[in-house]
């Protein structure tokens, strides 16, 4: 039986032990742990300046430019168009270059481009931190 609150590193506080959060936790230190991205540089829950929006995770440059946005759901939640439009509602005032989609059981990577960003394609394996800094 899991227990009703789990720290958060990121955070540095404990939080509701929630579904999603358990996957957002094996993901992130996945990211820090094997794929070598600065925890500094990972923000959870960040506000967006518009609206009462946060995004799940967001990795940022190390100039603190927003690089990649990311959208975690409980491992039951398929990843859907509606997650992909969720993910992209935020990326609206982000503008972030890479968008992931992750629940535990399968991960969505796309990475946007064009002078509006109305391109993507679809990535088989995670960016490395440099890859996604690459233009900053």
């Amino acid at each position: 039986m899991r227990s009703e609150k789990i720290y958060c590193p990121f955070r540095r506080k404990w939080v509701a032990a929630t579904p999603e959060e358990y996957v957002r936790q094996q993901f992130l230190h996945y990211l820090v742990e094997e794929l070598h991205y600065p925890m500094g540089r990972i923000g959870v829950e960040v506000a967006l300046q518009k609206g009462d929006y946060r995004c799940d995770a967001v990795i940022f440059s190390s100039s603190l430019q927003p690089r990649m946005l990311i959208e975690f759901k409980a491992e039951t939640v398929p990843l859907t168009q509606s997650v992909l439009d969720q993910a992209a509602t935020y990326n609206r005032h982000l503008r972030v270059p890479w968008l992931i989609l992750h629940n535990g059981n399968g991960t969505v990577i796309m990475k946007i481009f064009g002078s509006n960003l109305s391109q993507w394609q679809f990535y088989e394996t995670f960016p490395t931190y440099e890859q996604i800094c690459e233009s900053d």
